[in-house]
């Protein structure tokens, strides 16, 4: 069994193939319209899931109409230098634990919603996101598996000026810009997955490929990450995780995102967002 799991015009949904199926209608009030009280009820949604053959669709998916898959999460954790290729590009040396910080779940936005940029220094981060289904502390590392909803796309977009204003780094505000967290387009569980643990992961600015990689050089696994975080905060349902980037960040290159540019994100097995950088303003950090 497994689903896809998304928001369609802010409503959960089922994926197949095209086609949505309201999550509210076709389980007659079992489920409501939120997502992240489906991931509540991970057995219903797998059966419901499995037998979606026997509904009528609700209508055919339009990227206009999806949202972030995730509707109010409590916390968004992310995961820096966790790729090899990333932590050398950046001249650091390679983490001994997982280095956590947390992106304010006020940037989360939709898999083809607009990127508000507010200097010229905006960077792209494709990256792979768990869900957390049931809540959890203490999670050992063999069943850890066991506590994750699903998985999607995310970008965890970042302005360097504001990350870099204060000396050390601060990471959160620069990296939670309001649309700063694109998501989607989909929550996919593991069992839809023929390897969870190695997918392709591709992000490119105008279909030029800057980033390419497959997660299964991931310094430290989703088993590993949610051990130690676990340990230290309890985890959630619908909780998120950003789970790191790999080389090829614009930052080493002075590849920025611009105003109309549009940034591909694409993982294996996942889906694809696609979002349109737009250059809004300044922020005060801007001189």
């Amino acid at each position: 069994m497994g689903f896809k799991l998304a928001c369609i015009s802010g409503r959960a949904s089922l994926i197949d193939d095209n086609n949505y199926y309201d999550l509210e209608a076709i389980s007659q009030g079992e489920f409501d319209e939120d997502t992240s009280n489906a991931l509540l009820n991970i057995e219903g949604l797998n059966k419901l899931s499995a037998n979606l053959e026997k509904f009528e669709p609700s209508g055919l998916i339009e990227e206009k109409n999806i949202d972030s898959p995730i509707s109010s999460p409590k916390n968004c954790y992310a995961v820096g230098l966790n790729y090899r290729n990333h932590a050398e590009e950046a001249n650091m040396d390679i983490p001994s634990v997982p280095m956590i910080f947390t992106k304010h779940t006020t940037c989360l936005t939709g898999p083809y919603s607009d990127i508000n940029m507010r200097s010229d220094h905006v960077d792209y981060e494709a990256e792979l996101v768990v869900i957390i289904g049931s809540k959890g502390k203490d999670i050992p590392k063999d069943k850890a598996w066991d506590y994750v909803a699903g998985l999607c796309v995310g970008q965890d977009i970042s302005d360097r000026v504001v990350q870099f204003s204060s000396n050390p780094p601060q990471f959160n505000l620069g990296k939670s810009f309001d649309t700063f967290g694109p998501l989607g387009p989909y929550i996919v569980s593991p069992d839809c997955l023929d390897d969870k643990t190695s997918l392709s992961i591709v992000c490119k600015v105008n279909e030029e490929t800057r980033q390419k990689d497959n997660t299964n050089d991931l310094i430290f696994d989703i088993p590993e990450i949610i051990k130690y975080l676990s340990e230290i905060v309890t985890l959630n349902t619908g909780d998120v995780i950003f789970t790191g980037t790999p080389g090829g960040v614009g930052v080493m290159e002075g590849k920025f995102l611009k105003d109309g540019d549009v940034l591909i994100t694409e993982i294996e097995g996942l889906g694809k967002m696609k979002n349109l950088c737009r250059r809004v303003s300044n922020h005060s950090g801007v001189k």
